[in-house]
């Protein structure tokens, strides 16, 4: 506790990181409020049924990222969701069209340009979900929308109020990121994850203390950190490829002088394509929802098992899926080859292979074996929801022990965690820890994961 409370004065008495750490505070303070501001048009005590359907499903998913906002209609309702999908489509779009290609190499006048498309498209992708938020609105809780005045301007008002909702969030991150501990638009969802937690914590207690199960809830808990250590280990392995930079003669100020020579490490993640294959498997079993709710008459209890989250079925597919795009992501973001050459012409080789093709198919073999064992750990976070609520965990804590909202909240807290410690070592304090430096995403050359 001593060195708990130590740690905390030294952080306190660094101006810079208190004065990031109040900035990020504040915003994160304005965020939470937002999410309780209602639509116009809306009664808030009519949203009953609306809430009771977010409560799991794919629904519950999104009202957990929007940390209730969802659920509250409120004018975050759509959270910062739209622009990771903008995110998403423009990530994908710089590996495949040269264009986005070319903005890529470009640096800073490229980002910039890049950073405006991803915001003109977010408001596109606002505007169509917004769209399907008013409609899934009227279907759930229609007695929760004013009869004051025409539904086509409620509608009208409501997409505005969404967009420049999710603009204003989108802001805060920004914000966070510029003038806080970074990582704003994580942060904003890990404040979503984390606002969820409380009462989905207190609702597993209760309904373990109904049925005096509190063996079972101890049981729960050391499961729970055991999951939480896995994930961790998932976030931060690495496969660390020794290389080896040969001497070189360089003129400076008038001498020869010799550089190079060190021996340094090319580090692959054993999980390279972070939440990106779950949302992507998510994204694709949403189809069959989508068909039922276009043919609801269907007597087809094949179709109508990949609605069930917590199905065999569906989590089988999930499972193969995450396996499938996690080494398809992995082939797109790691070119070998590129790799290879850079570190060719900067001299670089890899202890015992020739430089060339030869090391570009042997980084190709060493990011081939870690994706399986990083693709399979993946899968099994994925599915781990279902698994712990067939075994009669409650649906709101069972989102905690798997799926995208662990994985971000994990490599959020250890993101943050990383930059808390670089100033506290800046100004020669010790670190966080005793047994050596907190590592994050960013620290492990992140590729593809930043979400």
């Amino acid at each position: 506790m001593k060195k708990f409370i130590e740690t905390l004065r030294n952080i306190w008495s660094i101006e810079e990181l208190r004065n990031k750490i109040l900035i990020t505070l504040l915003l994160v303070f304005v965020y939470i409020i937002g999410t309780y501001i209602v639509l116009p048009g809306i009664d808030a005590n009519a949203l009953q049924a609306m809430k009771q359907k977010s409560n799991d499903g794919l629904l519950g998913l999104i009202n957990i990222f929007s940390g209730g906002a969802f659920a509250n209609a409120s004018i975050f309702a759509l959270g910062i969701m739209p622009y990771i999908s903008a995110s998403i489509a423009v990530q994908l779009l710089s590996l495949a069209v040269p264009y986005f290609q070319r903005l890529s190499r470009e640096g800073e006048s490229g980002r910039r340009q890049i950073n405006q498309i991803t915001r003109y498209l977010t408001i596109a992708v606002t505007t169509v979900q917004g769209m399907a938020y008013i409609t899934n609105l009227k279907t759930q809780s229609p007695e929760a929308i004013t009869q004051a005045v025409p539904y086509a301007f409620f509608v009208v008002s409501s997409l505005i109020c969404l967009s420049a909702g999710t603009l204003f969030v989108m802001w805060l991150g920004e914000r966070i990121t510029d003038k806080g501990l970074g990582n704003g638009i994580s942060l904003i969802i890990m404040v979503g994850i984390i606002s969820r937690l409380p009462g989905a914590f207190l609702q597993e207690i209760a309904a373990r203390f109904t049925s005096n199960g509190m063996m079972i809830w101890v049981l729960e808990i050391a499961f729970f950190v055991v999951v939480l250590m896995g994930i961790i280990l998932l976030v931060q392995g690495t496969r660390r490829i020794p290389v080896q930079y040969a001497k070189r003669n360089i003129m400076q100020n008038g001498r020869m002088m010799q550089a190079g020579g060190n021996r340094q490490y090319l580090p692959l993640k054993v999980n390279q394509a972070g939440v990106m294959p779950i949302i992507f498997a998510q994204a694709l079993m949403f189809l069959p929802a989508t068909l039922l709710q276009l043919y609801p008459n269907t007597t087809n209890t094949f179709i109508k098992s990949f609605t069930d989250h917590n199905s065999w079925i569906y989590n089988t597919v999930v499972f193969l899926l995450i396996m499938i795009f996690t080494y398809f992501y992995t082939a797109l973001v790691i070119n070998p080859t590129q790799m290879a050459d850079e570190m060719k012409k900067n001299g670089g080789f890899i202890p015992g292979v020739s430089p060339g093709k030869k090391t570009a198919e042997y980084i190709d073999n060493v990011i081939s074996r870690i994706t399986l064992p990083g693709s399979i750990l993946l899968a099994i976070v994925a599915i781990m929801p279902a698994i712990v609520h067939i075994f009669g965990v409650q649906q709101g804590f069972a989102y905690f022990f798997g799926g995208t909202s662990i994985l971000i909240m994990v490599g959020t807290i250890l993101d943050t965690l990383q930059q808390v410690e670089s100033h506290l070592l800046m100004k020669k304090y010790d670190g966080l820890t005793k047994g050596g430096r907190i590592k994050g995403r960013q620290g492990l050359a992140s590729v593809g994961g930043g979400y």
